[in-house]
């Protein structure tokens, strides 16, 4: 199950301190499944993260949904990566090009929080994911 985005929102909120938020966070990340080891594979690798993740997107044409499958080696990356799954995951390749990602960054006041490294990271997987709409959109 992964976490709502109100929630996470409405969580980021009550948090004062950032170790509290990191803490969250990491929190998080631990509630992702991990991907299988198969799945583990060099051409899933998202190029631009400092940390390894995985990417495996399939697209169900009933619903018109991408669906996401992602993984780090990094505790922190997790986490990072159950915000954009809460935003991006099971939602169609139009909801996911509209979706503001930058917006709810600031919102979180996340880069802010993040090395640059981690930063360009993040937004790495989520350009990923915005490819992977729009070559649906095109299909």
């Amino acid at each position: 199950m992964h976490a709502d985005l109100y929630e996470i929102r409405d969580s980021f909120g009550f948090f004062d301190a950032w170790e509290e938020r990191y803490r969250f966070i990491i929190d998080l990340g631990r509630s992702l499944p991990s991907l299988p080891e198969a799945d583990r594979t060099e051409d899933r690798l998202v190029r631009g993260c400092q940390s390894l993740v995985w990417l495996v997107p399939s697209f169900d044409a009933g619903a018109r949904t991408l669906h996401l499958d992602i993984d780090s080696d990094a505790h922190i990356v997790r986490g990072l990566i159950a915000i954009v799954l809460a935003a991006y995951n099971d939602r169609t390749p139009e909801q996911i090009l509209a979706f503001d990602m930058e917006g709810l960054f600031a919102d979180l006041d996340l880069l802010a929080h993040l090395s640059s490294t981690r930063g360009n990271g993040l937004r790495a997987m989520v350009a990923r994911i915005r490819q992977e709409a729009e070559e649906r959109l095109a299909a």
